[in-house]
């Protein structure tokens, strides 16, 4: 099963998909390239650092899409690379209609919530304030309702009385680092069947 990573920031997600891909715990998974709409993002670098392709693309003068003017580029260097699986760790802006059609039911998201609480930014302090008590995050099939598409997978963070925002956002992360390697591995042996 061939993988593109696409991401906007940090990477810690994505580092934590290469760590299991080097030491075989993705199944037959790969990582054939790793894209960033930001072109000082971080998680260029660890792929640099790891040895995985890496390229920016330019996402072009809108803040929450890729415009249409770079769009095709876009759907161009991924296809390139003949992914069956995309996976968006940390990636920013919202795929449109075109490209989720390129794509069918080969892409999937990593949200920091239990999903269907808390969809699109700030999940995690917006749970916080709230003061629910279990948060988490979801792995879920992407389509054209922001954090809207199938669920495929949930790890529960509970939220103590005495924890500050900056450790509940450490307690998701860790979280994140553990289910999207194993949700990337059970798609690649087919334990987890792709959506038809």
């Amino acid at each position: 099963m061939r993988i593109v990573i696409l991401g906007s920031g940090e990477g810690t997600n994505a580092v934590a998909i290469m760590k299991a891909a080097i030491e075989q715990q993705l199944g037959e998974a790969e990582i054939v390239g790793v894209f960033s709409d930001v072109k000082e993002a971080m998680i260029l670098e660890h792929a640099k650092s790891f040895n995985f392709y890496s390229n920016y693309l330019d996402p072009g003068n809108q803040k929450t899409i890729i415009s249409v003017t770079e769009e095709d580029k876009w759907i161009h260097s991924i296809q390139e690379l003949n992914p069956d699986l995309i996976v968006l760790a940390g990636f920013m802006r919202i795929l449109k209609p075109k490209f989720l059609s390129e794509f069918k039911n080969k892409i999937i998201n990593l949200h920091p919530s239990l999903l269907p609480s808390f969809p699109g930014l700030n999940s995690i302090e917006r749970a916080f304030n709230k003061k629910v008590k279990i948060t988490g995050c979801t792995v879920h099939w992407v389509n054209e309702e922001i954090d809207g598409g199938e669920i495929i997978a949930q790890a529960p963070v509970r939220i103590m009385n005495g924890d500050v925002l900056e450790l509940v956002k450490q307690k998701v992360n860790a979280a994140e680092h553990m289910l999207l390697p194993w949700v990337i591995r059970d798609l690649a042996i087919g334990v987890i069947p792709f959506i038809e």
